[in-house]
């Protein structure tokens, strides 16, 4: 057979019989379905139809066969076309005779696709990103924000004025609820708050910010042996010691730094609803003790009554 024009890695004679090859295979398949079709036709008995038939059958079979193998054969013949990619002097790798052993060329250029994919993607998804507009992202805070200077929050620094008006306003809005206000150690601010005759609440304040609580008995000491609040000792009952550790859930719940007035309101409304610790019974079980407790737990959007266990 003749080489032909050839281009790079290709015969262009071999690959113009390889596309007739492949016609006339598809015309041999053709013909073995055509022949499924029509059956056995044209026989007065039903031998003479079953040679008739197998006979056509095995012809077209080795049509089939024989075209299949001409274009095995002309598929040789064509070669395989060079890939075109800028690699530079990698595709010098291409010229390896044993590819089958190190196919190292073939790896790289699938490598090169993958890494061209990759920046594609990535290049969307900046764009999206960038359209979020996050504030708090690390590109927009860049190496000259680290540098700046920190503005101090203005509201860690109220008057203490501002905090008694607070505070009053607060203690006027509960009758059952009365808020002793005291500054021992300076402009930080300490509260007593006796509700009813079930408890009593200390609060220990920076500005407008609660730092703690510990809940104790109504009939429970408050003060150390100097008159000053304790606020370091613990309830001698276990109920106010489960309403203390859910009194600091309660901080960690209320939280809205830009008005803390607000959070501030908050918590004592959540705190005012103790003012029935002993007469709310539960609104799961429905019971009023439960493992020799009361209901300590309050729901922190409905102040509904709950067992510490039934609240989950």
């Amino acid at each position: 057979m003749a080489d032909g024009a050839l281009s790079p890695g290709v015969n262009l004679e071999a690959f113009s019989q390889a596309i007739a090859a492949i016609q006339a295979l598809r015309s041999s398949v053709t013909r073995v379905f055509d022949c499924l079709k029509d059956g056995m036709r044209n026989k007065e008995t039903l031998e003479g139809r079953e040679k008739g038939f197998v006979a056509v059958f095995q012809e077209s079979l080795h049509s089939v066969s024989r075209d299949l193998g001409e274009l095995e054969r002309l598929s040789n013949l064509v070669g395989k076309p060079s890939e075109n990619h800028p690699l530079h002097n990698s595709g010098l790798l291409s010229l390896d005779p044993v590819q089958d052993k190190t196919p190292l060329y073939s790896q790289l250029l699938q490598a090169y696709k993958w890494s061209n994919k990759l920046q594609y993607h990535a290049g969307l998804a900046s764009g999206l990103l960038n359209q979020q507009s996050l504030k708090r992202s690390a590109n927009q805070m860049g190496v000259s924000a680290k540098r700046r200077p920190k503005a101090q929050p203005t509201t860690l620094v109220l008057p203490p004025q501002y905090v008694d008006d607070v505070i009053s306003r607060i203690d006027r809005m509960f009758p059952e609820m009365s808020i002793q206000l005291s500054r021992p150690n300076g402009t930080s601010a300490m509260l007593l708050v006796t509700l009813g005759k079930v408890l009593k609440v200390i609060v220990v304040m920076r500005s407008l910010f609660i730092d703690r609580t510990i809940v104790k008995g109504y009939n429970e000491n408050v003060y150390t042996e100097d008159g000053k609040l304790d606020i370091w000792s613990k309830s001698n009952y276990q109920v106010f010691q489960k309403v203390t550790d859910h009194a600091t859930t309660a901080l960690l719940h209320y939280q809205l730094p830009q008005m803390p007035d607000v959070v501030v309101r908050s918590f004592m409304t959540w705190l005012r609803s103790y003012i029935k610790l002993f007469q709310a019974p539960c609104q799961r079980c429905g019971k009023f003790l439960q493992d020799g407790l009361p209901p300590t737990w309050r729901d922190f959007r409905t102040l509904e009554a709950f067992h510490d266990t039934c609240r989950q």
